[in-house]
């Protein structure tokens, strides 16, 4: 008997052993129930820290006791190295991607197997693989094709340092979060989903007391969440009518300037109409019109969440332009 536990060689020799038998490959087998263990994928920044060691061990204790209990368990890994932070990393040390990104996965890979955990790595893969992005190719072209995907411009959120957009959720009182740089608002075109071909369907699945509803066993607050994610609202779309023109002599926006609204019996005590800054019709007034331009900027900074523009103050500048009620 040993007078000290030496757990560096305990670990070594039951590493050894589960290598040798290859012990958590995974193999098609109909007879048993199978499950699908796969926890996110990290993001190959170099080294694991504690929050990778609590995230994987929980997921391996589920895997674990699941075998025990007969079950087929696939517990796979991969890297979640395709993008920007790999791109900027790169550039801040000087090396190639590749060799930052690659490196950086044989380390932290290395890590993980020293923890033992129950990883399938015949199934290992890197989302920075031609092999595995291929993939993401062909299924956005299919989206493309069938009108999912469509390209529009729209104003988003700017930051000027990673030159990239951001979603609100990243621009932290109206900087981004991780440069720090003040974020702008510009209106550049790019690829979306037309998601909202299927509010509906996605309301039916989640709505508390809809007969539809196949997420029966959520929260109600997660459903209700998931609800007001979505957002659908019903009412009416309609348009003041104007003869503005622009500096070519046609009618901006076809003389038309449409508004939605979920009161339309409110319609007809309308007083005066305000347009976003970014509008057509607000560009066109700051033509000669130096402090409505300035104001125009300024509107481009500042936070963008649903709580911060609720307690934002309220600006506006007068354009000199007008629209007509027809009510």
């Amino acid at each position: 008997m040993q007078d000290k536990y030496s757990h560096l060689d305990v670990e070594r020799s039951a590493q050894t052993h589960w290598n040798a038998a290859d012990a958590y490959r995974v193999t098609e087998d109909a007879s048993r129930p199978k499950y699908y263990a796969c926890s996110m994928l990290p993001y190959p920044s170099g080294k694991l820290h504690m929050g990778h060691v609590r995230n994987y061990t929980i997921n391996d204790m589920v895997t674990r006791q699941l075998r025990m209990k007969g079950y087929n368990v696939l517990m796979p890994m991969g890297w979640d190295a395709f993008g920007l932070p790999a791109e900027n990393a790169a550039i801040k040390n000087s090396v190639p991607p590749a060799q930052w990104t690659y490196d950086n996965i044989a380390y932290m890979k290395k890590q993980m197997q020293a923890m033992g955990l129950a990883v399938d790595w015949s199934r290992e893969i890197a989302s920075c693989d031609p092999a595995y992005y291929k993939w993401n190719q062909w299924l956005f072209l299919k989206m493309l094709e069938k009108g999912i995907a469509y390209r529009k411009t729209q104003v988003v959120n700017w930051d000027p340092v990673d030159m990239t957009v951001l979603a609100n959720e990243q621009v932290i009182d109206g900087k981004g979060w991780r440069t720090g740089a003040t974020i702008e608002k510009r209106e550049i075109p790019g690829y979306y989903l037309k998601i909202t071909d299927y509010a509906q369907e996605l309301l039916d699945h989640v709505q508390v007391g809809n007969d539809k509803a196949t997420l029966s066993g959520w929260p109600e607050r997660v459903r209700l969440m998931q609800e007001n994610w979505i957002g659908k609202s019903e009412g009416v779309r309609f348009a003041f009518t104007h003869d503005i023109k622009g500096a070519d002599g046609a009618l901006i926006g076809d003389g038309r300037m449409y508004v939605f609204t979920t009161r339309a019996d409110t319609i007809m005590g309308v007083t005066f109409c305000a347009v976003a800054s970014e509008h057509p019709l607000a560009l066109h007034a700051t033509v000669g019109n130096p402090a409505l331009a300035a104001f125009i900027e300024e509107c481009k900074s500042g936070g963008t969440t649903e709580a911060e523009l609720a307690t934002q103050e309220k600006k506006g500048m007068a354009t000199g332009l007008f629209v007509t009620h027809m009510c």
